[in-house]
């Protein structure tokens, strides 16, 4: 039997992964050529400047075992722009969904069902009303699905932030 796979954890894991980055041109496709070279897959990805600094933080959220996870830190710590990179083990993490309806749907279901995911009405019109919520990843897609009796005319997510407890 070959005691390679007892070094490695097989199980496949999702993983939050913070890095800094330079804030120059070309490293968000670098850093998404690094994984598709490689076909890693992202689940999510969010990238914004850091307040008055010349770096920005990307947020990734990938899948795979820890053997995966591994390669990827390393090759991500072998970037040039990167300066930072950091797999979060105990996060809080929140993802933000803006959904658009068409008004002839009863406003204040969708208002009371939207408050319960920690969301409201952003927006209003003569055909339309746009609705936000923001919460853990899992609730957010719970909150898509339960709003789909409603016939979203459009769906936006924003991806996952997270940040070390």
């Amino acid at each position: 039997m070959n005691n390679f796979n007892h070094y490695y954890d097989t199980e496949t894991t999702r993983q939050v992964i913070s890095v800094i980055v330079l804030n120059e041109h070309n490293v968000l496709s670098r850093i998404v050529g690094l994984f598709s070279a490689r076909g890693y897959n992202i689940d999510s990805l969010t990238v914004a400047p850091i307040a008055e600094s010349q770096y920005s933080r990307m947020t990734i959220v990938t899948t795979g075992d820890k053997r995966v996870i591994d390669q990827i830190v390393k090759q991500l710590n072998k970037l040039i722009p990167v300066l930072k990179v950091n797999e979060h083990k105990n996060v809080v993490e929140k993802d933000t969904v803006l959904m658009k309806f068409s008004i002839d749907n009863n406003l204040s279901d969708i208002d009371v069902i939207a408050r319960a995911y920690h969301g409201s009405i952003q927006n209003v019109t003569d055909e339309a009303i746009i609705v936000s919520a923001t919460d853990s990843s899992a609730r957010i897609m719970n909150f898509i699905k339960v709003m789909q009796k409603f016939n979203p005319l459009e769906v936006v997510r924003s991806g996952i932030v997270a940040m070390e407890r």
